[in-house]
């Protein structure tokens, strides 16, 4: 398996996202054109991510394109893996037999296996296999994304929100990002 950083994007199709809005005259919805509707992509060891959407706190603030605009910004310099004070909705794309690299978020992530199947390692050594359709509910764990087809990439999609700090043992836990190299310390 290959955690070293992919050098070629995701053959899987490129994904739009559609965001709505409120026209300020009538007050119908509209689909909002203040950022471009194509993902933009980020490639990664052993992934490639395709940023869906960012928020600067939760609950989140639409009245008067606050959310908008923080995302804006964090098109220009991309978030860590989580966003400490808000939300994001992130597609992941694993190439053929490849392992991400075994890390730890401090957040409740949502993890959904749209494509292809993978398995979810755990610190721990247990394994679950997961198809299309299966969700993932991480809480703060350490763990790590196999695909283990020969030949085809795999899709997921998350939502990953900021939660408070992860005790066990009486030791907070802390992000571990291992050798995600491209990848910086959430904020």
């Amino acid at each position: 398996m290959s955690t070293k950083k992919i050098a070629q994007d995701s053959p899987l199709p490129n994904l739009n996202r559609y965001i709505t809005a409120h026209d300020e005259s009538t007050g119908k919805a509209i689909f909002s054109n203040a950022v471009p509707e194509q993902n933009p992509t980020q490639v990664v060891p052993g992934a490639v991510f395709r940023q869906g959407y960012v928020t600067k706190k939760f609950p989140v603030q639409i009245n008067g394109d606050e959310d908008l605009n923080g995302y804006k910004s964090f098109l220009e310099s991309p978030p860590g893996l989580v966003n400490s004070t808000g939300t994001v909705l992130r597609i992941v794309d694993c190439p053929p037999q490849s392992t991400s690299p075994m890390h730890r978020t401090v957040s409740l992530d949502y993890g959904i296996v749209l494509i292809g199947e993978v398995d979810l390692l755990l610190d721990s050594g247990e394994v679950r296999t997961m198809k299309p359709g299966d969700m993932a509910i991480q809480r703060g764990t350490m763990h790590a994304w196999v695909n283990n087809n020969p030949t085809e990439w795999a899709r997921l999609a998350f939502v990953l929100q900021p939660c408070e700090p992860v005790v066990v043992g009486g030791k907070a836990l802390e992000e571990e990002l291992a050798d995600m190299e491209g990848v910086k310390k959430s904020e």
